[in-house]
């Protein structure tokens, strides 16, 4: 990843007051790029459709549903037989990495996933948590600094589904699942500094632990607006990245992404004199 940016930390969103940067970002008029992509948004939010926001960032024009249709045939198929299971869990997992996970990229949309294979955590987890919503598990998603995954409830019982590994992603044994949360929960002491990093590694950064909690799917899609925001940012098209983070919020009023925000605008100005904020 590109890091010719200055990072900037939390002393920075401090100095604009909180309410007024809520207020300021969400009157912001929504700009899309393309009619599909507001296609796709205005179908998310009127009808509660998370897949269809997932399916906003950088939409083609003509995504293959068929698939992703194919693969719920598919898994209905399965749930009938097993249903609430630790097998259909399992199976699910496969599946996912056999029909759509063909190659991890960092950063991937879930839309290069459909069309490509290419996947990371954020679209990977959008898969699995739409499957767990789908057949009415009990499911959370985590975000930390850099990933995100699921943990499902069975019985109680936890299980972590790490997408990203198609070889013991799927965590059962208690120890094993406590050992993964541990290594990703934040330190009393922790200090969150980089503004400017997408989420989609599945590794961990013992420097930056300061996120975990559960997020909805909606979120989730936010985060994805979040990625392809920092993309823009790093070629310095802030014009751009400012909307996709104004996107981003509506979905996911989160600090991460306000801070980057305010980042964007200050950069656009001292470089390229331009001011986002008009």
């Amino acid at each position: 990843m590109q890091k010719w940016v200055l990072l900037y930390g939390l002393f920075y969103l401090l100095s604009f007051p909180l309410i007024a940067q809520e207020e300021s970002i969400l009157s912001k008029k929504l700009s899309f790029e393309s009619p599909r992509e507001q296609e796709f948004w205005q179908k998310g939010l009127s009808e509660n459709d998370q897949l269809s926001l997932l399916m906003a960032v950088r939409p083609s024009g003509e995504e293959p549903l068929v698939k992703w249709e194919e693969f719920l045939a598919r898994l209905d198929q399965k749930f009938e037989k097993k249903g609430k299971s630790l097998a259909f869990i399992r199976h699910a997992f496969q599946v996912s990495h056999q029909k759509l996970f063909k190659k991890y990229e960092q950063h991937a949309t879930f839309n290069q996933m459909l069309h490509e294979g290419k996947f990371d955590c954020v679209s990977g987890t959008a898969v699995l948590s739409l499957v767990l919503d789908r057949y009415g598990f009990d499911f959370e998603i985590i975000e930390t600094d850099y990933h995100v995954f699921s943990i499902v409830k069975l019985e109680d019982r936890p299980i972590v589904l790490e997408s990203t590994l198609k070889v013991g992603g799927m965590i059962t044994k208690p120890s094993e699942v406590n050992n993964y949360l541990n290594a990703y929960k934040p330190e009393e002491t922790a200090t969150y500094l980089s503004l400017n990093q997408r989420i989609g590694s599945p590794h961990i950064d013992y420097s930056d632990k300061t996120i975990f909690r559960s997020i909805n799917l909606q979120e989730l899609a936010g985060l994805q607006y979040y990625n392809d925001a920092i993309y823009h940012f790093n070629q310095q098209a802030y014009r751009i990245t400012e909307q996709q983070l104004v996107k981003a919020y509506q979905l996911y009023p989160s600090e991460r992404i306000e801070g980057l925000r305010e980042l964007t605008i200050d950069q656009a100005y001292k470089t390229v004199g331009i001011d986002l904020r008009k």
